[in-house]
C-alpha cells in the first residue's frame, strides 16, 4: 500500500524528506488546535539537557513527540532557506497524539503526507484533489467507492463576517467564531438539531453534561443553517449557492472565486462530481488552515464491532496553511498539502477486502529437498533475484508438502523444486501455485488435477527466464 502511494506522489514530482520524531514544543506550535496546554494534545516532556533547575518558561524546556508531519516541515523550510521553491516533498512516519483511543483511532499512528511549499496559486490546491483521487484509485478504489470533499476557510470566514460578529479570529479559542466552527465540526455526530443548540445557548447531552453555546441570535443561526444546507452535487451550482450566501463579504467572495478555479482545473482533467465535490460542512483543524481544505472519505459500507452497517469515513485530509512557516521567519510562505492516515486506510482495506494485499515480499520459494545442496539452492535464488523478484529459500523443517503449503498460505506465486533426480538431469521443477489453485477449483477429480498440474521442468541455467515468463503471464504482460 505504501509503495503504491509513494509511486503516485513521485509521479507528480514530490521528493522524500525525513524529520525527527522529537521536536521542541515551541516548534510544533505549543499544542494541537483543539488543546490549551502542551499536555492537552501531545506527549511532551522536560528537556534534560537544560539541567534540574531549568525554567519551564524557557522555550527550549519542553520537547515533544511530533503530533503531525506538517509542523516539522515548516521548521525545516524556515531553517534551510536554500531549499528550492516550490519545495515539493512527501514523508511517511509515525506521529503521536495524547487522546482517547478507539476503533481506527490510535495514540501512535502513521501519516503519509505530501506538501507543496512556496505555492500561492490555488492550482496547487486543485492538484492536491487530483492526487488524492489518484491515490484512492491506485489502491483499487473506483469512483463511487470514495469521495474527495472540498471547502474553503475563506468562505467560512465570510459566514462569520455575514453574522456581523465582533471578532472573527478563529485562533482565539474563546471567541464566538471558534465556537461556531467547533459546533459545525460536530454536525456528523450531533445532527443539525444539536448544532443549532451549540450555536445558540448551549446543549445538554444524554449524560447531563452541558456545553456552552456560541450565543448567536436566531437570525445568525438561520444564516449558518442556510450555509450548512448548501450541499449541491454539481460544483458550479454549489459555487453559485455559496456566492449568494457570502459573496457580499470580502473573504467569502475570494473563497468562492478560488473554488471556481479548482473546479475548472479538475474539469480539465476529467475529474467530475463523482470524485470531487464542494461541501460547506468540511471544517478540518480550527486554527490550522487558511484556504481550501480537503477530506477524502470512503463511501463503501462496512460493519462495525456491533454489526451495524456504516460508512468507514475519512482516511485522507489536508488543506492550505499559509501562516505556518511565518511563525519562524516573519515572512508569509504559502503552502498546501494533504495526509493519508495509513493505519485507518489499511484497516479499511482489510475490512473491505477490496484490494490485492500481499502477505509476503517473496514471489518465488526455492524448496529444499537435500540439505547438502543448500549452496545450489542459494545460487538458484540469487540468479532469479537478479531479475528483480523476491526469492526465499525455505529454511524451516518440513517435507515438500509442508513447504508448498507454507508458500500457498503466504500467497507466493511460484515454487522451485529440485531433488536428487532433478540435479542428476541438470533440471528443476517450477510449480505455478496460483495456476494450480485455479485448476483445483475447476477440476474435481484428483487424478485429472495431477495430470493438468501447473508444473514444468526447465534446465537450471534457464530458471531465471522461466520464472520471468510465468510471472509476466500471471500479470497479463
Amino acid at each position: 500500500m505504501i509503495d503504491r502511494i509513494r509511486r503516485v506522489y513521485e509521479s507528480h514530482g514530490f521528493i522524500p524528506l525525513e524529520t525527527p520524531a522529537v521536536e521542541f514544543v515551541d516548534v510544533l506550535g505549543k499544542f494541537l488546535p483543539e488543546a490549551h496546554t502542551p499536555e492537552g494534545g501531545i506527549f511532551s516532556f522536560a528537556n534534560r539537557d537544560l539541567g534540574p533547575r531549568a525554567d519551564p518558561q524557557n522555550p527550549d524546556y519542553w520537547t515533544s513527540l511530533r503530533y503531525d508531519l506538517t509542523a516539522p516541515l515548516a521548521r525545516v523550510v524556515a531553517q534551510y532557506p536554500e531549499l528550492p521553491r516550490p519545495f515539493r516533498r512527501y514523508q511517511i512516519g509515525p506521529v503521536w497524539r495524547y487522546e482517547k483511543p478507539g476503533p481506527g483511532r490510535f495514540r501512535e499512528f502513521f501519516q503519509f503526507d505530501f506538501d507543496s511549499v512556496g505555492v500561492p496559486s490555488v492550482a496547487a490546491d486543485a492538484e492536491v484533489c487530483a492526487i488524492m483521487c489518484d491515490v484512492f484509485e491506485a489502491l483499487g478504489f473506483a469512483a463511487g467507492d470514495y469521495i474527495v470533499k472540498v471547502n474553503n476557510r475563506k468562505i467560512m470566514q465570510g459566514v462569520l463576517e455575514a453574522c456581523e460578529l465582533p471578532s472573527t479570529d478563529v485562533t482565539d479559542e474563546s471567541s464566538s467564531a471558534a465556537a461556531i466552527l467547533r459546533s459545525i465540526d460536530k454536525l456528523d455526530r450531533l445532527g443539525i438539531g444539536g448544532v443549532r443548540q451549540l450555536l445558540g445557548s448551549g446543549r445538554k447531552d444524554e449524560t447531563g453534561d452541558f456545553t456552552k453555546g456560541a450565543g448567536l441570535s436566531d437570525k445568525q443561526i438561520a444564516l449558518v443553517d442556510r450555509y450548512l444546507a448548501a450541499q449541491v452535487a454539481d460544483r458550479r451550482e454549489a459555487c453559485d449557492v455559496l456566492e449568494g450566501l457570502v459573496g457580499q463579504t470580502p473573504s467569502g467572495a475570494q473563497g468562492v472565486k478560488e473554488l471556481r478555479t479548482i473546479d475548472a482545473i479538475l474539469r480539465s482533467q476529467g475529474i467530475g462530481g463523482d470524485r470531487v465535490v464542494f461541501d460547506p460542512t468540511i471544517i478540518r483543524g480550527l486554527s490550522y488552515y487558511t484556504g481550501p481544505v480537503f477530506e477524502g472519505q470512503l463511501k463503501v459500507k462496512i460493519k462495525d464491532e456491533e454489526g451495524v452497517e456504516r460508512q468507514f469515513g475519512t482516511v485522507f485530509g489536508g488543506g492550505r496553511y499559509d501562516d505556518l512557516v511565518e511563525r519562524f521567519t516573519g515572512k508569509k510562505v504559502p503552502a498546501t498539502g494533504a495526509s493519508v492516515g495509513v493505519d485507518r486506510l489499511l484497516e479499511a482495506m482489510k475490512l473491505l477486502a477490496s484490494a490485492d494485499r500481499p502477505r509476503c515480499t517473496s514471489q518465488v520459494l526455492v524448496t529444499v529437498m537435500d540439505q547438502a545442496r543448500l549452496p545450489d539452492y542459494f545460487e538458484m535464488a540469487r540468479a532469479v533475484r537478479k531479475r528483480g523478484y523476491g526469492v526465499e529459500v525455505y529454511l524451516g523443517a518440513g517435507r515438500l508438502g509442508q513447504q508448498l503449503k507454507y508458500a500457498d498460505n503466504l500467497g507466493i506465486a511460484l515454487a522451485v523444486i529440485a531433488g536428487e533426480d532433478e540435479f542428476a538431469r541438470g533440471e528443476v521443477q517450477i510449480k505455478d501455485l496460483r495456476a494450480g489453485a485455479l485448476l483445483a477449483e475447476k477440476i474435481e477429480d484428483r487424478q485429472q488435477w495431477k495430470e493438468h498440474a501447473a508444473q514444468q521442468s526447465v534446465k537450471i541455467a534457464g530458471l531465471p527466464d522461466a520464472v520471468e515468463r510465468l510471472m509476466e503471464a500471471q500479470h497479463g504482460k
